[in-house]
């Protein structure tokens, strides 16, 4: 489920377009991690990124957001396992009614019926349950195929995989590497329209998908309340979004809250 991450990372990447992008002191690895980033693009150019545009063309818009209703559902399981290892007694009865509503009563996940009840859809994993329990991000990496993470999140991906259900699940190793597969390239094709934006936009791509990952993943630990930017780090997405609203003479309406499909 790691590889869903991504999808939240580039529109964090959107939400922080005016953020200036440059050297960061938690990247200490940066000429490696460069070199890391360059081989996923090639990889990404090569093969995902064509594999995704197909699989766009050929399979129905219903069927995609089947296939990636399926996989966010299954994904709540870990986000359950990590509420408990948090100590969020009020997130585990939610997180486990949504998983069960889907499942019941939206043919197995393919139908987001949760979301239309307005139950809570939200996302954690093993990293996050570290930081919530001070341990520190350390320096940031850039991991084959996985992209961005950092020396605390990359061994909690190793937890998660554990914790999915795709460990205990035993068909034919044609079967699972193919669902594996359907899962990376499904993620893949969501990315496709909000890429653009890195695409077109002059800034150094590796610096601003670090930046943004890093802010993400702290905005995440802190549940959206990350403690107040003292340094010279970047700022947090909180931070950006209350410098915007203090900008604008004229009080905004409150946006609704917007659950992830």
């Amino acid at each position: 489920m790691a590889a869903r991450f991504l999808c939240s990372l580039v529109l964090a990447a959107c939400a922080l377009c005016g953020c200036a992008a440059g050297p960061n002191p938690r990247d200490p690895m940066e000429p490696f991690n460069r070199k890391v980033f360059a081989f996923n693009e090639g990889v990404d150019k090569a093969v995902l990124k064509p594999v995704a545009k197909g699989y766009v063309a050929v399979v129905p818009q219903l069927a995609r957001r089947g296939v990636t209703n399926f996989f966010n559902n299954l994904g709540v399981i870990i986000t359950t396992l990590n509420d408990a290892l948090q100590l969020k007694g009020t997130k585990v009865p939610v997180d486990f009614a949504r998983f069960t509503t889907n499942m019941i009563f939206g043919l197995g996940g393919l139908i987001d019926v949760a979301t239309e009840l307005k139950i809570e859809y939200r996302n954690e994993d093993f990293g996050q349950t570290l930081g919530y329990w001070g341990v520190g991000s350390g320096p940031y990496v850039v991991l084959p195929f996985f992209g961005p993470s950092d020396a605390r999140d990359a061994p909690g991906l190793l937890v998660d995989f554990v914790s999915s259900p795709f460990f205990y699940w035993n068909p034919e190793p044609t079967v699972r590497w193919g669902m594996f597969g359907l899962d990376v390239v499904d993620t893949r094709a969501n990315l496709l329209g909000a890429e653009k934006f890195l695409d077109t936009a002059a800034v150094d791509r590796y610096s601003f998908l670090r930046d943004s990952y890093l802010q993400r993943r702290e905005y995440l630990i802190y549940d959206g309340n990350p403690p107040t930017n003292t340094s010279n780090q970047p700022k947090t997405l909180k931070e950006l979004e209350e410098e915007d609203l203090s900008d604008d003479p004229v009080p905004l309406r409150a946006a609704p809250r917007v659950h992830k499909p």
